[in-house]
C-alpha cells in the first residue's frame, strides 16, 4: 500500500489538519497514522486540489529553443500561416516541446492538461503522435488530454477531415473546431464535420471561437443548436468566446441563457487585448467556466507561462475580481472549473478523491494566489512529484 500523511496543512486556507493519502487517493483528514506510513510536514501550507490547465497548445511551444523574433502581421490568418511555416524552419519537435511544457507545468502545480494539437495537411498527425508520446512518458506526473485541432481550417484544406478522424483513432480524446464562419467560411459544413466526428467516436467537442460580435454570436447559436439536437449537453466547450464581450449586452444575455440551457462550457484565457466573457456573470448563470494559458512562448507571441495561479490572477484582473472571495472565484477557473469542463472523475479534496494536490505558501488563499510563490509541494496520485518549484523529473 502506498501511504503518505502530510501534517499541518490548511485545506483551501481553512483550519490546520493532516491529510492521509493511501493508494493514490485521499483517505481521510485527521491524525490517524498507521505504523510504517511516511509522514511529511506541511508547515502550515494551504492545500488545494491540483491545478487544471484547460486550454493550451503543447505541440507548438518554443520553451528551451531560444528567443524567437516575432514580426508576424496582426490578423489571425497571419499568425496561422506564419506558424505553419515556422514549424519547418525552426524544427519544432512536438514530443520534445510538449514534454518541456508538461514538466514545467507540473512543477507549478498543474496535474491535468487539455491541449489542442494541430492536425493539418502539412504536419499530418505528427503533432498528435508526439504529444501522445509525452502523455505516456509523463503519465505519473500529469494527465494530458488531447484535442484534435484543425488550426489551419478543415474544409479549405482538403484532406484535413480524414486526418482529424485519424487523430481520433490514434488516441485524441476530443474533437476540436475553429471559427466555422471566419476560417472555413462554411459554418454548416464545418459543424457537420465536428459534431459528426463527436457522434461517431463518442467524444466531447471543444471549438475555438475567435469570431467577434454578431458573427461570433451567429456561430455560437449554431453550436448551441447542434449541442441540443444531438444530446451533447455537458460535452461541449466554446473556447475564447470573444463575442460574449460585445457591446450589445441584451444580445449577450440571450446567448448566456441559451448556453446555460444547453450546458455548454466556456473557456477563457482572460485576454487583455480582446473582448472577453464576463466570468462572474457566466458562473451566476450556472455555466461552467474554465481557464487556460493558450500558447506558451510560441510563434504567436512571447508571453504566457504554464502557471495556472498566474492565469487565475489574470482572470481576476480582467474581470475586476478584487475581494478575497472573488479571488477564490478566479482560482476556481483554474481548479474546479477546469475539472468540470474536462469531466474529471474524483477531483477535489473530499475523502475518496484522487490525491492530486498542491501545497501553497500564504496566510490566506487569496494571498497564495496573488503572490504565486514557488509551489511548496506538488502531489500526483499520492506521490510527491515536485518540491519548492522544481519537478523531480527533468525535462528533455
Amino acid at each position: 500500500m502506498n501511504s503518505l500523511t502530510i501534517r499541518n496543512v490548511r485545506p483551501m486556507g481553512g483550519e490546520a489538519t493532516s491529510v492521509i493519502l493511501r493508494d493514490g487517493r485521499i483517505a481521510a483528514f485527521g491524525d490517524e497514522v498507521r505504523e510504517g506510513e511516511e509522514i511529511l510536514d506541511g508547515a502550515g501550507a494551504i492545500l488545494i486540489p491540483g491545478l487544471v490547465e484547460a486550454h493550451t497548445h503543447m505541440d507548438k511551444t518554443l520553451l528551451g529553443m531560444g528567443w524567437y523574433r516575432n514580426e508576424v502581421g496582426p490578423r489571425l490568418i497571419d499568425k496561422i500561416d506564419n506558424e505553419r511555416m515556422q514549424r519547418r524552419v525552426l524544427g519544432i519537435d512536438p514530443a520534445r516541446q510538449s514534454a518541456r511544457q508538461a514538466v514545467l507545468a507540473a512543477s507549478l502545480g498543474t496535474t491535468h492538461i487539455r491541449t489542442h494539437v494541430d492536425v493539418d495537411t502539412e504536419v499530418g498527425v505528427a503533432g498528435i503522435e508526439g504529444v501522445l508520446e509525452t502523455r505516456e512518458h509523463y503519465r505519473d506526473m500529469v494527465d494530458i488530454e488531447l484535442v484534435a485541432f484543425p488550426q489551419s481550417g478543415m474544409l479549405i484544406r482538403p484532406g484535413t477531415v480524414e486526418l482529424m478522424e485519424r487523430a481520433l483513432q490514434l488516441g485524441a480524446q476530443v474533437v476540436g473546431g475553429l471559427d466555422p464562419a471566419g476560417i472555413d467560411r462554411d459554418p454548416k459544413g464545418h459543424l457537420d464535420v465536428v459534431f459528426g466526428l463527436a457522434e461517431k467516436y463518442g467524444v466531447p467537442v471543444d471549438i475555438h471561437l475567435h469570431e467577434p460580435a454578431e458573427l461570433g454570436a451567429f456561430s455560437m447559436e449554431l453550436i448551441i443548436e447542434r449541442t441540443k439536437a444531438l444530446g451533447l449537453q455537458g460535452k461541449v466547450t466554446i473556447s475564447h468566446a470573444f463575442c460574449l464581450g460585445m457591446t450589445d449586452q441584451d444580445y449577450v444575455a440571450t446567448l448566456i441563457d441559451a448556453l446555460a440551457q444547453a450546458q455548454i462550457h466556456i473557456l477563457t484565457t482572460a485576454p487583455s487585448s480582446r473582448p472577453a466573457p464576463a466570468v462572474k456573470r457566466l458562473m451566476e448563470a450556472g455555466i461552467v467556466v474554465a481557464a487556460g494559458s493558450d500558447g506558451v512562448r510560441d510563434t504567436w507571441g512571447p508571453y504566457n507561462n504554464p502557471d495556472m495561479l498566474e492565469r487565475a490572477v489574470l482572470v481576476g484582473l480582467r474581470n475586476n475580481l478584487r475581494r478575497d472571495d472573488e479571488v477564490a472565484l478566479a482560482l476556481d477557473t483554474s481548479t474546479y472549473g477546469g475539472a468540470r469542463m474536462m469531466g474529471l472523475v474524483d477531483y477535489g479534496l473530499d475523502p475518496g478523491c484522487r490525491a492530486d494536490l498542491v501545497l501553497l505558501d500564504g496566510e490566506t488563499l487569496a494571498e497564495a494566489v496573488v503572490d504565486r510563490r514557488p509551489r511548496r509541494m506538488v502531489i500526483k496520485s499520492g506521490k510527491v512529484i515536485a518540491r519548492d518549484g522544481t519537478a523531480l523529473i527533468a525535462a528533455p
